[in-house]
């Protein structure tokens, strides 16, 4: 390749592992079923999707029980990525050599770019310039959804972006493993990963999230969901949550993403000792 032509971007580890991000893929599904339903081309990107296609193929799935004529394309810049996945290939699933310029055919934009656990190696100096290149390939109405999570997908954490830019987080766990709701601040995306200290807005949110946690242990007799559910129930009160309680049983919990951004007042009362 040429400079003109090589991918923009850095390769990532690869690391990968079936049904790993379940949950943002049923998040997507769930939440933005609407947009999938009116999209005229819903047509979806796996950004980075690692060293073997299963989240590719299992992105296709999820999407279509919404939408049963989305495609799905796997874009990868390594390019022996992108050849061990082709056998996979078949009708509207199939995978492309690329980067952050989200290669696709003449006259085609993508509804969705999913990048998952992408921009751990960037600085966060640099993720601005990526969500605004990625949201610049999305089509009108689109979406982006870029995040972290762990290796086998119990903890997770999104940022849900429009052409505009962000507009939600969310923060999914597996609650049979969840100690406390700050476990998932070693999942936060680039953006607010070194963002968890004192004086900065999400670090005040995993606070608060904590002591919800532990004033309704008592409810943990019951299930974890159940503490979690009244434990986020009570955060609504001093943070934007978005979503209610049919997404608090699966784990999760989305709130503005300006109530968290870096420098942002935050939704919560400072913690005065």
């Amino acid at each position: 390749m040429t400079a003109r032509t090589r991918p923009i971007g850095s390769a990532t580890r690869g690391t990968t592992n079936p049904n790993r991000l379940r949950r943002m893929d049923r998040w997507i599904a769930a939440a933005h079923a609407g947009m999938l339903r009116r999209a005229a081309d819903p047509v979806a990107v796996d950004l980075g999707y690692g060293a073997a296609p299963w989240t590719a193929v299992e992105l296709l799935g999820r999407l279509r029980t919404v939408r049963p004529d989305a495609e799905v394309v796997g874009v990868e810049i390594d390019p022996e990525r992108v050849a061990a996945a082709k056998p996979y290939e078949r009708a509207g699933l199939s995978f492309a050599h690329g980067g952050f310029e989200v290669p696709l055919p003449a006259g085609r934009r993508p509804l969705l770019i999913r990048a998952a656990n992408v921009l751990r190696q960037y600085d966060e100096g640099e993720v601005a310039a990526v969500w605004a290149r990625l949201c610049g390939r999305l089509a009108p109405g689109g979406l982006l959804v870029e995040g972290t999570c762990d290796e086998i997908g119990r903890r997770h954490v999104w940022v849900a972006l429009g052409p505009e830019g962000p507009r939600t987080i969310t923060f999914a766990a597996r609650l049979g493993s969840l100690g406390a709701p700050s476990d998932l601040a070693e999942r936060l995306p680039k953006a607010l990963i070194h963002r968890n200290v004192p004086g900065e807005p999400v670090h005040a949110f995993l606070r608060d999230f904590d002591r919800a946690w532990a004033a309704f242990a008592p409810y943990g007799a019951l299930s974890a969901r159940q503490r979690w559910i009244r434990a986020v129930a009570s955060l609504q009160a001093d943070w934007p949550l978005v979503d209610g309680p049919v997404r608090w049983r699966q784990g999760e919990v989305t709130l503005r993403w300006d109530a968290l951004a870096p420098g942002a007042s935050g939704g919560s009362v400072p913690d005065p000792r």
